[in-house]
């Protein structure tokens, strides 16, 4: 059976052409002012999203861009980008669930803050000493993941190819350095002040932006981080666990991060056209920066002579032990996944004022979890530092809105 082709009318009396007929359709109707009013609420959603992350998420989500790459360079290590997900989610996310954002924003704040515990609790309590060979299983975890997830259409991700990688490996290196000083500074200073000195990133990435991008922020803005720069200085002078060694790694990995953010943002258009699609989301960045890390992290490995250790550690032959740094991998994976979910049930407000108040409960359970000698100098200006991180949060909110 054929099909028959009916000519398509058009009429020759029109003074108009097509294009302007529906521009002036789109004008008139109000179901697309309405479909263009949303559309321009949810860029400007996505916009305040993308610029007001909190250090803690970096900290959590450094094998997710999004934490990572913020236009404004607040949150990264959770290296976390919230315009790069539009993709598929999980199924399990469609279902309905009664209270999604509670349930969502505690999954959020639950699996942020433990992969941080885990990771203290695996370097301090297990005194495990290849922070490399962790970062390097964590990465492998992650790639085992997605990988068996997009196999099975769950998510959706980009193929890899050799044009992409030559583009990606400038972020691959920092992102791999950023990842090891976060270890080797978690092995040293306690979870409380890790949180504080990581506002200093804030600090550094604004700077960046000032420099590179010509990007300019309020007064309030530099208010709010000349805050977190005190903060983070008297709490380092009333530490009482100080670790001279532990300080260095955090300043190197303060930098590490925020040079992730401004090179990410550099580089994401020239990323973006070396795809199939002329896109890439979250999990797509997540497979590529934690498979490339791989063959780098097996380098740093055999360079840093962490072989000799992991050949003699009896913490390999722990099933528990296994179960523990298996689960840190998830746990960071994880944060990808709830961060996405937490992002669609909520506004971006909600969620970057969440970020920076997860600060404080995560602080109070590594002091009390690691049982942290401290003092009421040394408390004061931790918590100095968390208000300094909310104040930050509220300040970037204002001056995008303004913008």
């Amino acid at each position: 059976m054929g099909s028959r082709l009916h000519p398509l009318k058009i009429p020759h009396d029109s003074s108009k052409s097509t294009g302007e007929k529906f521009e002036n359709e789109d004008l008139n109707s109000p179901v697309k002012n309405s479909e263009k009013y949303n559309l321009l609420n949810r860029d400007q959603i996505v916009n305040i999203a993308s610029s007001i992350g909190s250090p803690l998420r970096r900290e959590v989500s450094n094998r997710s861009p999004m934490k990572s790459f913020c236009d404004e360079g607040s949150d990264l290590e959770e290296g976390k980008l919230i315009k790069e997900r539009e993709t598929k989610l999980v199924p399990i996310i469609k279902i309905k669930v009664p209270n999604q954002a509670l349930i969502s924003g505690l999954a959020y704040c639950i699996s942020s803050c433990s992969m941080i515990l885990v990771n203290k609790f695996i370097l301090s309590s297990y005194n495990f000493n290849a922070g490399i060979s962790l970062m390097l299983y964590q990465n492998f975890v992650s790639v085992s993941i997605v990988s068996m997830l997009s196999l099975f259409g769950i998510i959706s991700t980009e193929p890899l190819n050799w044009k992409l990688i030559r583009v990606w490996l400038p972020v691959n290196f920092i992102f791999v350095g950023m990842l090891i000083t976060s270890m080797f500074s978690l092995k040293h200073i306690n979870v409380a002040m890790v949180t504080i000195l990581k506002n200093v990133t804030n600090v550094m990435t604004a700077l960046g932006e000032t420099y590179m991008f010509n990007k300019y922020h309020d007064s309030k803005v530099w208010t709010a981080l000349m805050l977190m720069i005190v903060s983070a200085i008297s709490g380092g002078i009333t530490d009482l666990t100080f670790n001279a060694v532990g300080y260095t790694w955090q300043f190197f990995n303060c930098f590490l991060t925020a040079s992730y953010s401004l090179t990410l943002r550099r580089v994401m258009d020239t990323a973006k056209q070396a795809t199939k699609s002329g896109n890439l989301n979250e999990f797509s960045m997540v497979l590529l920066n934690n498979t490339l890390s791989l063959p780098l992290g097996i380098f740093l490995v055999l360079a840093f002579n962490e072989v000799n250790y992991l050949s003699t550690t009896p913490l390999l032959k722990d099933p528990m032990f296994w179960i523990v740094i298996t689960m840190s991998g998830v746990l960071g994976l994880a944060i990808s996944f709830t961060s996405m979910w937490f992002l669609h049930q909520t506004s971006a407000t909600t969620y970057s004022l969440v970020g920076s108040l997860n600060k404080i409960p995560l602080s109070l359970t590594g002091i009390l979890l690691f049982k942290v000698p401290t003092s009421i100098e040394n408390s004061t200006s931790i918590l100095f530092g968390l208000l300094a991180g909310i104040v930050f949060a509220k300040a970037k909110i204002r001056e995008k809105s303004q913008s």
